[in-house]
């Protein structure tokens, strides 16, 4: 079974110094109650392209709204559930901010949180998102540097083909309380 989702690394302040950059990331409690944080992804919908796909999840789990810039690359794992392997692939982007407020209402996220960017490679739970988050530096050096033409063009992205194997059970609604949630809201952990 493969499933394929997309997200992003959104960044507010990014045409600023370093120093003013901050990130916004998502945590979620694993099994052992420890927050993790990572950035915002989630699985393709039938006819959106990955780069849509970064965009609407961003926007779901953080509030947040932001634009493409750069594909900076994709992560590959194979997970077991309900008894069955799957192979994920997930295509990760590097976003300018647009607008929006940090809001953790989305049901699968606990906290949601601005990150100075040069914290990442501290607070990024996974390595491969903290792999990601070093070509996301040498992608804004060059921005700042050369400016958006700088940048390397964004690989071609087609629609999703196949259909999901994996559906969400719950999708809490606006009206719903979100028990034992931080607001998000603040100068983040």
């Amino acid at each position: 079974m493969h499933e394929t989702s997309a997200g992003g690394l959104v960044i507010d302040g990014i045409d600023k110094p370093r120093e003013e950059q901050v990130a916004a990331l998502i945590g979620r409690i694993d099994r052992r109650g420890r927050m993790l944080w990572s950035l915002p992804k989630g699985h393709i919908e039938v006819g959106e392209t990955a780069e849509q796909t970064a965009m609407r999840e961003v926007a779901e789990e953080t509030g947040v709204r932001g634009s493409v810039l750069a594909a900076l690359g994709s992560i590959d794992y194979w997970f077991v559930t309900d008894g069955r392997r799957v192979h994920k692939t997930v295509h990760h982007y590097l976003m300018r901010f647009s607008g929006g407020e940090l809001s953790d209402d989305d049901v699968e996220v606990a906290e949601v949180a601005w990150v100075p960017i040069r914290e990442l490679p501290s607070k990024l739970a996974y390595a491969d998102e903290r792999r990601l988050a070093e070509v996301a530096d040498e992608l804004i050096d060059k921005l700042q540097t050369d400016g958006p033409e700088a940048l390397p063009p964004l690989p071609p992205s087609s629609p999703r083909r196949r259909p999901q194997t994996h559906s969400h059970a719950h999708r809490r609604r606006s009206d719903e309380p979100t028990p034992g949630r931080k607001n998000g809201r603040g100068p983040g952990p």
